[in-house]
């Protein structure tokens, strides 16, 4: 998700550490097919309807790709933490797993995931307040594999 978000780090005074960053654009606009999957339509390979997006698909989009780079901004701050593969292109802790958000996922299914009866809007995660969400899955290194939100 590369293109959906980032982060980063910088030197704001010399000597006194890094301040980690990151971006997320508006994923509605930004290359949908790709950032606000699978509420977009996809940008690369089965065609298929998008799912229903509880709370938009620029906001739910959004909170998918903040996921992503929060992960990532957390287990890989400074570009030379927990990543796969080459560095120059890492596979981070929700990178490694794409397009998994639920149980038997696999290239163009989400995976199998709660449908609200009244909006039929998916999603796989509560708030606080009761609010729907899709959260990726991320990679748990003791078992080898991509985790979900039970």
């Amino acid at each position: 998700m590369g293109s959906c978000g980032f982060h980063d780090s910088i030197s704001v005074v010399p000597g006194m550490g890094r301040v980690v960053y990151s971006h997320v654009g508006d994923p509605s606009v930004q290359c949908p097919g790709l950032c606000a999957w699978p509420y977009a339509v996809p940008a690369y390979g089965p065609p298929g309807p998008p799912l229903v997006a509880p709370n938009g698909v620029a906001a739910d989009g959004m909170i998918m790709n903040i996921a992503t780079v929060l992960a990532g901004a957390a287990t890989n701050p400074f570009k030379t933490g927990y990543y796969q593969g080459d560095a120059l292109a890492p596979l981070e802790a929700v990178t490694a797993c794409p397009g998994i958000f639920g149980a038997g996922a696999y290239p163009g299914y989400p995976g199998d995931l709660k449908v609200d009866n009244r909006s039929k809007a998916s999603y796989n995660a509560f708030s606080a307040s009761g609010g729907k969400f899709l959260l990726p899955a991320i990679w748990d290194l003791t078992s080898s594999q991509c985790k979900v939100i039970a």
